[in-house]
């Protein structure tokens, strides 16, 4: 644990005097409550954006658990992401019906677009590419989310266009 502390890169929270004020606020309002791991760290991801490893072990030396438990809980829920994501996220849907209707296409063309990979952001910072197991919008295969907006019957031809009004 202490040697995810020792060599903090400058671009970590943790090494930002405000995101560290915010970092150490939470876990001061929250060490006490029933479930504090998941709560602080659900906290976290919503102010910060993202969990580092070194935030990890901050949490787990502050919480006074081991990093296993922590680690442990970033890496098994998908909402917990250790990087930075972008201003705006994509996500393509695996479902059986998206699958079938198309995704496969939307994620090639995304890549061309975009020339990125699912589980990356652009380089600008603007969008984070994701694939999800089931979006519930099967009348409407292939769908993608782009934040909290569902968009169905997408084409891979319409993907250059939704993705400049993100980019802009």
């Amino acid at each position: 644990m202490l040697r995810e502390l020792e060599n903090i890169a400058e671009t970590d929270p943790l090494a930002h005097p405000d995101q560290r004020a915010v970092i150490d606020q939470i876990l001061v309002e929250n060490k006490d409550v029933r479930g504090a791991t998941m709560v602080v760290l659900n906290e976290l991801q919503n102010q910060i954006g993202y969990i580092s490893t070194p935030m990890q072990a901050y949490v787990a030396q502050k919480l006074r658990v081991p990093m296993s438990e922590v680690n442990g809980v970033v890496s098994f829920y998908s909402f917990f992401t250790t990087t930075p994501r972008g201003k705006h996220t994509v996500k393509f849907c695996l479902g059986t019906a998206c699958y079938v209707g198309g995704t496969p296409a939307l994620v090639d063309k995304t890549k061309e677009v975009l020339g990125i990979d699912p589980g990356t952001t652009t380089e600008d910072g603007a969008i984070t590419v994701e694939t999800c197991r089931c979006i519930g919008a099967c009348s409407r295969a292939p769908a993608m989310v782009i934040d909290k907006t569902v968009k169905g019957r997408v084409h891979p031809n319409q993907l250059p266009q939704i993705f400049k009004k993100y980019q802009d």
